[in-house]
């Protein structure tokens, strides 16, 4: 199929028939992957397959109907990383897709966020040619990149301007003849680091507030946690204000007003916390 659909939304190509969103995305290694939301029914299914001289051959397909949007887009950027990541399949060329594109990027980077309804960020390059790149980040892998990119300068520019520093003096090193005072050093050892990975929040979850696996569902990512069922969300809620301090800077708690119950969803920001 080498029509183009009506329109183009995130990234996807789109088309709609009456309630029913047919999306798709086709790779350059020749996989395809669709999604189609039926918002009459609330449901949604995934396919990625093989589009090769017409004939098509399935990859892999969601098992049931998805019934909630945000997991059905979540399990759809699964599938479409999983399929990114495979060689060229169906032309008898089973090497990596080539890069679609590489040049130098003039002048500063703009960093939007996402405006899809789901924790995104949209950088978009300016390359020397005149041509413009827009990469549609998810929320972990915004995340990652940033620590990258710390680390980045962290071994190579810090060096750098380490070894700078060495040809022009410090500056602020101490005279020979000036005493310097002791500087007293705290005491850590009461000290615990906040919660990471999704796991981190699990074990913390059990042995600060007594919250085991029984109560907890997770997103397929582990970008979010949801506690359900009491006693376990009405302790939560009157220890709100410890939760939200035991979590931070990484994970934040909401509560979720569902028919006839709460819950507790704890989510992971995705924000940039500086040097670790």
């Amino acid at each position: 199929m080498n029509d183009a659909w009506p329109e183009t939304v995130g990234g996807w190509e789109l088309a709609r028939h009456g309630d029913i969103e047919n999306y798709r995305r086709r790779l350059t290694n020749n996989v395809t992957v669709t999604a189609v939301w039926e918002n009459k029914a609330g449901t949604g299914r995934l396919k990625a397959h093989v589009e090769t001289l017409g004939v098509g051959r399935t990859l892999t397909s969601s098992r049931t109907d998805f019934t909630d949007k945000e997991a059905f887009w979540t399990a759809a950027r699964c599938v479409l990383d999983m399929a990114a990541n495979l060689p060229s399949v169906g032309a008898g060329n089973e090497s990596p897709a080539e890069s679609a594109l590489a040049g130098e990027v003039a002048g500063s980077v703009e960093a939007e966020p996402g405006s899809n309804g789901v924790p995104e960020a949209e950088l978009t390059f300016t390359l020397v040619d005149g041509r413009t790149v827009t990469l549609i980040l998810s929320d972990e892998q915004a995340f990652d990149l940033t620590s990258a990119i710390d680390g980045l300068d962290r071994h190579v520019w810090f060096e750098q301007r380490d070894e700078s520093g060495d040809e022009s003096g410090d500056e602020d090193a101490p005279a020979d003849d000036v005493e310097v005072e002791p500087v007293e050093v705290p005491d850590v050892e009461e000290v615990r680091a906040a919660p990471d990975t999704g796991h981190d929040v699990v074990t913390l979850l059990e042995s600060q507030f007594g919250v085991t696996e029984d109560y907890l569902m997770a997103h397929v990512d582990w970008s979010a946690l949801i506690v359900v069922g009491e006693p376990a969300v009405s302790s939560l809620l009157q220890r709100g204000a410890e939760l939200q301090a035991a979590l931070a800077p990484r994970w934040y708690p909401v509560v979720a007003q569902r028919p006839g119950e709460q819950w507790i969803v704890l989510r992971r920001t995705g924000l940039y916390y500086g040097r670790e």
